[in-house]
């Protein structure tokens, strides 16, 4: 979907930096990079990160032929197969915008200007591979602005502390519970210990810890299609509950990066793990389209959207700098309210976690079935 450029003044894209949020793309593709639409969005809106994923991949080369004559020139190679295929394809794509970024990046002091590339889903149980491949991305983009994305399972946070460790710039994906970012920011301390450890500068290494929303929601609203009885608690959650993680993770946030443990690393030139809210598109037509954006704006976060909610938010977004750090006490009521149900909600996060890795296996398994069919189909028409 192509995005809306527009004039400055009047721009609530441009309010979230004042209030110390960073808007970032949910989306990647060529012929935005090609097209200058990207800069328009980094000079007009603001824009300051894009992150992406296997879907937005498989879509862009399904859905365009943004890719046909790249992928004519690789098929005409012979010798590559369809992970080296989408490898070259998504390599360029991700260079290209860090290139654009990299002014933002340098602009913020590497606080910003930050493209994300996911290591294989497949790999979010293996802590030793997930690490090795880490470690290949990083070397293959050779952007110092590349984010590399990595699940936050059991074996993803101790891949996370061996990435940092190594002076990689990580985006931990797939965040569902509060319980899950605290172990993620954890790694990232201990990862940035290792690296102060072993003489290396923490200062030039970022990280963001992504919590995933609008998937709480819907799995409340499943769960809550069994229970019958306490209206008044079931009002209190339907719709609520992601926000009230939210705000709650973000109270944590203040919270475990004031510790003298991390004051010693800031010292040191480290920089706080932002956390990133994804997944903030709605899901549902009875919601406004910038639910999930309006609720959650406040200092040292970032908000990725996709195309779809970022120009909804530019049109009639509400920028409240205080809205993050507002009503706590509410947030917390409404996870009670929940368990008052008798609905547990780390069991609900927990099968969030299970069910986001393997949709992105999915979707990474898809990608590739993509770029077989259209290898099959360009080398036909060439013999």
């Amino acid at each position: 979907m192509s995005l809306l450029p527009v004039t400055r003044s009047s721009n609530p894209l441009r309010q979230l930096e004042c209030a110390g949020q960073s808007p970032w793309l949910d989306d990647l593709h060529r012929s935005l990079i090609r097209h200058g639409e990207l800069s328009r969005l980094i000079e007009e809106d603001g824009l300051k990160g894009m992150t992406s994923n296997p879907s937005i991949f498989e879509r862009a080369i399904a859905e365009t032929d943004e890719y046909d004559t790249k992928l004519k020139d690789l098929v005409g190679k012979g010798n590559l197969d369809d992970v080296s295929i989408y490898e070259s394809l998504a390599v360029e794509d991700v260079r290209g915008a860090a290139d654009l970024f990299r002014p933002v990046y340098e602009m913020s002091g590497k606080r910003d200007g930050y493209v994300s590339l996911e290591v294989s889903p497949h790999l979010a149980n293996d802590t030793e591979k997930t690490t090795k491949e880490a470690d290949r991305l990083w070397r293959l983009v050779e952007r110092e602005n590349l984010m590399v994305k990595i699940p936050g399972t059991k074996a993803g946070n101790v891949a996370v502390r061996q990435t940092i460790g190594s002076g990689i710039n990580v985006n931990v994906t797939l965040l569902f519970s509060i319980e899950e970012y605290e172990a993620v920011v954890d790694a990232y301390l201990s990862g940035l210990e290792d690296l102060v450890a072993k003489g290396g500068d923490p200062s030039k290494v970022s990280s963001v810890a992504s919590f995933f929303l609008s998937r709480i929601d819907l799995a409340v609203d499943k769960t809550l299609g069994g229970k019958v009885g306490k209206a008044a608690a079931t009002s209190m959650v339907v719709d609520k509950v992601a926000i009230a993680s939210a705000k709650l993770a973000y109270a944590r946030y203040g919270a475990l990066f004031s510790t003298p443990r991390w004051h010693a690393l800031a010292k040191k030139g480290a920089r706080a793990q932002r956390l990133l809210w994804a997944s903030t598109s709605t899901k549902k037509e009875s919601l406004p389209d910038t639910y999930y954006v309006d609720a959650l704006v406040g200092p040292d976060t970032v908000n990725t959207m996709p195309p779809k909610t970022m120009n909804a938010f530019r049109e009639h977004g509400k920028v409240d700098p205080y809205a993050l750090g507002s009503e706590i006490m509410e947030a917390k009521q409404t996870l009670d309210a929940l368990e008052s149900l008798g609905i547990s909600l780390s069991a609900i996060t927990g099968n969030l976690l299970d069910d986001g890795v393997r949709k992105f296996s999915e979707a990474f398994d898809k990608l590739l079935g993509r770029i077989a069919e259209q290898r099959k189909h360009l080398a036909s028409a060439q013999r």
